[in-house]
């Protein structure tokens, strides 16, 4: 089992969702709260096979985070 903490500061908890269902085929995740961070507890099939759908989770959660700030910083959707 990984544990990803992703900090409420730098990541909006929609965009850790939407990470976790993107990759939910993959393996097994459980999500819940700290006062200052979304957790995201990760099973897969190896240990290899957890970190690399860790960082890739990560990556994704982080870009969605990004997409959405430009967004609202725009108005409007691009």
């Amino acid at each position: 089992m990984t544990e990803l903490q992703f900090h409420r500061e730098v990541y909006r908890g929609a965009a850790v969702d939407e990470a976790v269902k993107v990759f939910a085929k993959f393996g097994t995740f459980d999500l819940s709260e700290s006062p200052e961070h979304w957790v995201v507890r990760l099973t897969a099939k190896t240990a290899a096979r957890e970190r690399q759908i860790a960082g890739e989770l990560s990556n994704y959660a982080l870009g969605l985070t990004i997409k959405n700030r430009a967004q609202n910083a725009d108005g409007k959707a691009k």
